[in-house]
């Protein structure tokens, strides 16, 4: 394994709780999503792998949809919002996060 597919494997999930803190906040649509993930060059992702994401977070019911006019003439925008249950998901996830930077943190201390 090179440090690129060692990346790309720790993006994945990290990707997943960004989009749940971000979405936590207020709802956002898709490229919205993708435009603040942008302004950090670890975290940007494309379309092609964001659109799917949101889809499986729907699916799983971390995360629910609503369609919403647009005042600039455009077409309606998909926007996401956090569920119940992805509040749920969001907050063991932060756990397991915290206890996971403690254990790294930790062993470079050492």
């Amino acid at each position: 394994m090179n440090v690129d597919s060692w990346k790309s494997q720790i993006k994945r999930g990290t990707l997943e709780f960004c989009i749940l803190l971000m979405i936590s906040k207020r709802p956002y649509y898709g490229y919205e999503i993708i435009n603040k993930l942008d302004k950090w060059d670890v975290l940007s992702a494309k379309e092609s792998t964001i659109y799917p994401l949101l889809r499986r977070l729907l699916k799983d019911g971390f995360l629910s949809s609503f369609w919403q006019e647009t005042t600039e003439g455009l077409p309606p925008r998909k926007y996401y919002s956090i569920t119940d249950k992805g509040n749920e998901y969001l907050a063991a996830m932060e756990h397991e996060w915290s206890n996971l930077l403690t254990a790294v943190e930790g062993i470079k201390g050492e």
